[in-house]
């Protein structure tokens, strides 16, 4: 244990610390606040002692538990210069208490500033309302949802600050009631609820499944999942190559607010992708908000759309394309691209997949040796996110990947290059080291974009290991990835 001294605006604070070990590594962690002003050692000593510190695992009597048990109160909180009210959160620095203000954002206030913390009253533990499955005699085109996770299934958790799942799929439908007179909810499936981050092919093949079986239902006009932001365009890119003869349209849809929240995307995008499941797009489609205001969306191709901010409403963005459509919340449809029409034939589920691919980015001074890995591992494809027009390290550089990327290629391994300019086509005959990679079996994947390629690849192999026939079917267009003509238009849109 020992005393650490720190100087806040001219005053001097003291903390009694601790150091403890976890695992491998030695932590710091704070055992006790000892008071401020200039202490002697003699004066700190009997600090100590009148807190009557135990420690335990190298924190004071005060346990994490009881700390926690504190949180989910609303407060007033003195310190010298202000007065503070909100909700209290539990806070993972014990130096700081974090509160949830009255506008929806959190703060942090060092102990060492508070007078006083007055307990208001606790906040009650209430379910989030749900809406009654509505079926009415009216005669109404059917649609059904896929809940899979993601903020737009998940609400504020007040004792912790961050957001928990509703516990019911009829719990997301409450906050969009316009749906009801839109449509009849044939089902609500819920094969799963998982962060988007922590999805992989397995899930992508279950929602295939789901879907698939949804759409060859007569009664069924479309469906609807709902999803987490972070890797929804990865999905996204999955169902467009799983569903195969698509017969009527597949929407993604999300929120990046929370679903309590004032600010929530939710209620537009899910009124708009009920419109968008009763049209005659069929696609598979990511719908959200088109700009910050609640305005309209847009309907975008699975194959060419990215998560392009981490918390505008309007993140998703086409990619050297246009959108498919504007959406209104009246149900106004304005067509602006390409797409297929609707049919009576059944779809096909395809979800063959090779998880053995990878997605790496080259960067300067990048050691070829990184592939080397793949090749010991076995790996059947790997998607390299070049420079420009198609560049990596050649024979210039002390450092040159063309060794290496011939030697996975002769190890059977696929090897493909998209740029990290994201906007604009690949052309390796421009400069003599894209002929050389070229020459070597790199297959220049065009405009396509690297999500949408990595997720191809691994169902492209999931079909067949023959290099040539990899090559032929990761140049074909299956659904929009690759645009033969890239409009201006498309630059940011």
């Amino acid at each position: 244990m020992y005393v650490e001294k720190k100087k806040i605006s001219g005053k001097e604070y003291y903390y009694l610390k601790a150091s403890v070990r976890q695992g491998k590594k030695v932590i710091t962690k704070t055992v006790a606040y000892l008071g401020k002003g200039t202490m002697s050692n003699e004066e700190l000593n009997k600090k100590i002692k009148e807190k009557s510190v135990i420690l335990k695992e190298g924190l004071s009597k005060e346990s994490n538990e009881e700390r926690d048990s504190e949180s989910g109160f609303i407060v007033n909180i003195k310190t010298a210069d202000e007065e503070i009210s909100g909700i209290l959160l539990q806070s993972f620095d014990p130096d700081i208490v974090l509160v949830k203000l009255k506008s929806g954002y959190n703060i942090g206030i060092e102990k060492s500033r508070i007078k006083e913390i007055k307990k208001i009253s606790k906040i009650p533990e209430t379910e989030f309302p749900s809406a009654e499955i509505k079926q009415d005699e009216k005669e109404k085109p059917q649609i059904s949802f896929v809940i899979t996770g993601g903020t737009i299934s998940s609400r504020l958790d007040y004792t912790t600050g961050g957001v928990k799942w509703l516990m019911k799929p009829e719990q997301l439908l409450f906050l969009a009631p316009k749906i009801f007179d839109i449509a009849k909810i044939n089902s609500i499936e819920r094969p799963f609820m998982v962060a988007s981050e922590n999805m992989s092919s397995k899930h992508w093949k279950e929602i295939a499944k789901k879907a698939a079986e949804l759409l060859n239902k007569k009664e069924n006009s479309g469906v609807i999942i709902t999803h987490g932001t972070d890797t929804l365009h990865y999905t996204a890119a999955a169902l467009s190559f799983m569903l195969r003869n698509l017969n009527k349209p597949v929407i993604l849809t999300y929120s990046q607010r929370s679903t309590d929240r004032g600010s929530t995307d939710t209620v537009l995008n899910l009124t708009c992708s009920a419109y968008a499941a009763l049209s005659n797009i069929a696609e598979v489609m990511l719908v959200g908000h088109a700009t910050t205001n609640d305005d309209y969306c847009f309907a975008l191709h699975g194959t060419k759309v990215r998560k392009m901010h981490t918390s505008r409403r309007d993140t998703f963005r086409p990619i050297n394309d246009l959108p498919i459509a504007k959406i209104y919340e009246d149900g106004k449809i304005e067509e602006i691209s390409h797409f297929n029409k609707k049919h009576e034939g059944k779809v096909e589920l395809d979800d063959k997949f090779d998880d053995k691919i990878a997605l790496i980015k080259f960067f300067p001074g990048a050691n070829p040796d990184i592939l080397e890995h793949f090749i010991k591992k076995d790996y059947h494809g790997i998607v390299i996110e070049a420079g420009g027009l198609g560049h990596v390290a050649t024979d210039e550089s002390e450092l040159s990947w063309l060794p290496m990327i011939k030697k996975a290629i002769e190890n059977n391994i696929a090897v493909c290059f998209v740029s990290q300019t994201i906007y604009g086509r690949l052309d390796p005959y421009i400069y003599t080291p894209g002929r050389k990679l070229l020459e070597a079996g790199v297959i220049f994947l065009e405009d396509m974009l690297s999500e949408t390629a990595y997720v191809k690849l691994g169902w492209v192999l999931g079909h067949t290991r023959k290099l040539q026939e990899v090559k032929d079917m990761m140049l074909k267009n299956y659904a929009h990835e690759l645009n033969p003509r890239i409009s201006e238009k498309t630059f940011l849109y």
